[in-house]
């Protein structure tokens, strides 16, 4: 044996997978201590028998085709190479393997060299993992179904809690005591917190689902805006704070969703009044080149410069002690900046703590 057949069957040897080298015929010339291993067999009982013998039997007739043609036009294959391969043990067991194929020519013609790799374990984790998506998506399907069916059973008792509170403070059905009123004020107020969160959780579901449908059309900024600000004016009125609208005299159009724009909006300026005890909202609404800004700013208790990674974040509470002042489930900033992504848009904020906060929405125009 020459120094070069000394060293090609020491890079055999070391080759991590099993090889298996062929003559056209499929003769089996060579193989090394991995194939040995993978297949059952001692060297010595595959040496001139057909390549057909590591193949399971039900299997065999395609394998000489696919050998027939590969003979044809010999060309590298790569591991893999996307076809679904088995191969049969000495015991008769078949497993899945990888196999690529390379042309070797000798002075005896072109051999085939086929390195194999069981991947048993890889087919075994693809199915746990096949399974496992499987049940997720039943346990989400479920979940969504779940929210949907409960919905109006939540928020009907709730409306229905909501607004007879709200016909007893106006005393309709007579007279309340200062001590009545407190404690039905207690309750309204509850009660849209606990309104608040189901919607934010249902919006939620929603949205991780992929079940949001946004439509867009031309929407005048302007009349969203005062949409928005006439909606919360009471709000900030029972603070004391001064709510103002900033806006151009001329219409600025934007290409988005009408109702989601909405939701963002309600979102930002409601936080706002939330996080302000005294001072000012004010909301603004400018021309960027080609794109429309909308700004809620305050003078509330802003945030520091380590938590404003969080803010965004699903369900983060900057303030996460028992005695926090403020309450909520940490979506609304989550939610909006979801939204905002599906109007092709992006929420920034800017904030000294102490100081107050700025939250941006930018949006392209129409």
């Amino acid at each position: 044996m020459s120094n070069a057949d000394d060293k090609f069957r020491g890079l055999l040897e070391g080759a991590p997978d099993a090889m298996v080298i062929c003559r056209h015929d499929g003769t089996i010339v060579l193989v090394n201590a991995q194939a040995e291993k993978l297949f059952g067999y001692p060297r010595e009982e595959l040496l001139g028998k057909s390549v057909d013998v590591l193949v399971p039997q039900r299997l065999r007739p395609q394998h000489a085709a696919h050998r027939t043609g590969y003979v044809d036009d010999p060309h590298p294959r790569p591991m893999g190479a996307g076809l679904e391969l088995f191969a049969r043990h000495r015991n008769g067991s078949e497993f899945p393997v990888e196999i690529s194929l390379s042309p070797l020519e000798t002075e005896d013609g072109t051999l085939v060299t086929s390195a194999i790799r069981d991947i048993t374990e890889r087919k075994q984790f693809e199915t746990m993992l096949r399974e496992k998506n499987e049940e997720l998506e039943r346990v989400g399907l479920a979940k969504d179904s779940f929210l949907a069916s409960m919905s109006h059973e939540l928020r009907t008792p709730l409306n229905a809690v909501i607004g007879f509170t709200g016909t007893l403070l106006m005393k309709l059905p007579g007279p309340l005591n200062v001590e009545q009123e407190q404690q039905l004020r207690t309750i309204q107020a509850s009660a849209r917190h606990l309104l608040s969160l189901i919607n934010d959780m249902l919006d939620l579901a929603k949205i991780e689902s992929g079940k949001v449908e946004v439509k867009f059309e031309p929407v005048e900024s302007q009349s969203v805006l005062r949409e928005v600000a006439a909606s919360l004016q009471s709000l900030a009125n029972e603070k004391g704070l001064a709510l103002t609208l900033d806006a151009p005299a001329t219409d600025i159009l934007v290409r988005t969703d009408r109702r989601a724009l909405s939701q963002v909006l309600l979102n930002l300026v409601n936080n706002a009044i939330k996080y302000t005890q005294k001072g000012y909202v004010r909301v603004e609404l400018r021309r960027v080149d080609e794109m429309v800004e909308f700004s809620v700013t305050d003078s509330g208790i802003g945030i520091r410069a380590e938590d404003l990674e969080k803010l965004f974040e699903q369900f983060s509470q900057v303030d996460r002690s028992t005695t926090r002042r403020f309450e909520g489930a940490g979506l609304g900033l989550y939610l909006s900046k979801r939204l905002a992504a599906l109007l092709d848009g992006r929420i920034s904020v800017e904030s000294e703590y102490g100081k107050g906060s700025r939250f941006s929405l930018v949006l392209p125009r129409a």
